[in-house]
């Protein structure tokens, strides 16, 4: 190899790294953990118009004035949020983590079954998506009666 064609390929690497150094990099999208059944505050940009959430199984979110939004966990998973101004511009992309509580709940598997208790000072029944069908609709129906009842409303019981 010549001193040109060394000189050459030196500097068509050189040239090709500036290029790949310089070329502007997309910026990844802000992580934002949330909590199953928990509510979250985050700050938008003040600008913030709409909002766009990805799958709403997911993470729902309610956009306040100045920015402020209230985002609570739906279901477990990996969602996107994008923040929109007024026109449509985008302000901010964020990437909402939903993930299970982990403090005060008991787990009890029975065999393939599985039941989810809340276990403050003494241990009661909760729903955690994902608990066995029988077990998730006996509380479910249960919290249902019970706020039925709180809210003065008739509670009918249900047939034999």
């Amino acid at each position: 190899m010549t001193l040109s064609t060394c000189v050459r390929t030196a500097l068509a690497v050189a040239l090709s790294c500036l290029t790949f150094a310089g070329a502007p990099k997309a910026a990844s999208p802000e992580e934002v953990a949330v909590v199953l059944d928990q509510a979250k505050i985050m700050r938008l940009p003040e600008r913030a118009s709409t909002i766009v959430i990805g799958n709403p199984l997911v993470a729902d979110g309610t956009l306040q004035t100045g920015g402020l939004l209230v985002v609570t966990g739906k279901g477990y998973g990996t969602t996107n949020l994008i923040a929109l101004d007024a026109k449509g511009a985008v302000l901010g992309e964020y990437t909402l983590k939903v993930s299970a509580p982990r403090e005060g709940l008991v787990t009890v598997y029975r065999g393939l079954e599985r039941e989810t208790w809340s276990c403050e000072k003494q241990c009661e029944r909760t729903v955690v998506l994902g608990d066995a069908p029988t077990y998730f609709n006996t509380a479910i129906t249960q919290a249902g009666s019970r706020n039925t009842a709180s809210s003065g409303a008739q509670v009918t019981s249900p047939e034999k």
